[in-house]
């Protein structure tokens, strides 16, 4: 009842009821699920499952959420501006747990109408229409030797490179195919005996970006050493982008002075 009071509790003891609606297969979920605050990006501030549910926007499919180290980092991702440009919400997660116990709570709401949670990188956002889905399979249908040329000078590193529907001004960023998402490995990689779990990572462009134009020169001229070094310059940013390491951080370097020359 004192929501001041009660912020200052969960600064100090919210982990801890996170913790409580993940154990046990989520078998206190209901119990403990509306004691729960995130960081609401539209309000700057903490809101409870219930207070998001209630502003939702009647066209609203999920409720969306991204997990990183802080909120000014999630803030900044490329796949946040499309989401809030629509009018919806995104919970901020900031803790180890967070995206772990909403995979264990799966959704909320009234009976009937509840809403998935569902991370800003996965596959389907559910804010594009028909049109614009078919519009982008057309697009990548178009695009595929040039993608499968990418993902080849990628040397395993992506399953797929396709074109994004979820850049707006940004050129690229990574997405995850499985159900284990970025942040979950990173997660999972700071665990003894986790160091080879990895996410299925999918490479998006923005084909409304002078960079894909630069990638398309590049294939019709067939200058394979310049595609091949363009691929690894954007998985690299892409990386940056997610809070990932980059995997060779001096060739990086070299790539990035070799094209100011």
């Amino acid at each position: 009842n004192d929501r001041e009071k009660y912020e200052e509790f969960f600064k100090n003891f919210g982990l801890q009821l996170k913790m409580g609606c993940y154990a046990s297969y989520g078998m206190n979920k209901e119990l403990l699920q509306d004691l729960l605050l995130f960081h609401s990006a539209k309000e700057n501030k903490l809101v409870t499952l219930r207070e998001y549910y209630e502003a939702m926007p009647e066209d609203q499919k999920y409720i969306y959420y991204a997990a990183g180290e802080s909120t000014d980092r999630l803030a900044k991702l490329p796949a946040a501006e499309r989401v809030l440009d629509k009018g919806f919400d995104i919970l901020y997660l900031t803790d180890d747990v967070d995206e772990f116990m909403l995979q264990m709570l799966r959704s909320y709401g009234d009976k009937e109408k509840e809403k998935e949670f569902r991370n800003i990188s996965a596959d389907d956002l559910g804010i594009e229409t028909d049109a614009e889905k078919e519009e982008v399979k057309a697009k990548n249908e178009e695009n595929k030797e040039l993608f499968e040329a990418m993902k080849a000078a990628l040397d395993g590193k992506v399953t797929e490179v396709r074109l994004s529907q979820r850049l707006k001004s940004h050129p690229v960023c990574l997405s995850s195919s499985g159900p284990l998402s970025i942040e979950m490995e990173k997660v999972l990689s700071k665990q003894p005996g986790s160091e080879g779990v990895k996410s299925d990572k999918v490479l998006e462009l923005n084909v409304n970006h002078p960079v894909f134009a630069a990638l398309k020169a590049a294939q019709e001229a067939g200058d394979t050493e310049k595609l091949n070094k363009y691929s690894a310059l954007l998985y690299a940013q892409a990386q940056l982008i997610e809070g990932l390491p980059v995997d060779d951080p001096t060739a990086y370097a070299e790539a990035v002075c070799s094209l100011m020359k």
